[in-house]
């Protein structure tokens, strides 16, 4: 691995964890253009993969919209506004065995879960 990979890595990752909430990609890019214009969206999307898979960040795959990135990596839930489409951390309990619950009839071997709630944030709600 070169080292151009590794700085613009750790570009990737700092902006994540400056952003402090579930961006995406395109939000992270937009974050890091304005100060680094050489950089690629094809870098900062490799990149934020990369992270994601080393444990560095968190994916959060959304149905029918964009994926999100995550700056908090432990297991926690989340909500998503259904009229302004952003990402917010619900405070409640992990349930790690939840998959033990689960009657399976197709035969899969379960390997984890991600709830997301769905709702109307206070600013979309006022």
């Amino acid at each position: 691995m070169n080292k151009r990979n590794t700085i613009q890595r750790s570009l990737v990752l700092k902006t994540v964890k400056e952003l402090q909430f579930h961006a995406t990609a395109d939000e992270v890019y937009d974050t890091i253009v304005k100060k680094h214009s050489d950089i690629s969206r094809g870098t900062v999307y490799r990149n934020l993969n990369l992270l994601s898979d080393i444990g560095e960040i968190r994916k959060l795959e959304m149905p029918s919209g964009a994926d999100r990135f995550d700056h908090i990596c432990h297991e926690h839930y989340h909500t998503r506004c259904i009229k302004c489409g952003r990402v917010f951390d619900v405070e409640m309990d992990f349930i790690a065995d939840l998959e033990t619950n689960i009657k399976d009839t197709h035969g899969f071997k379960f390997t984890g879960h991600d709830i997301i709630f769905k709702g109307i944030c206070p600013e979309c709600n006022s």
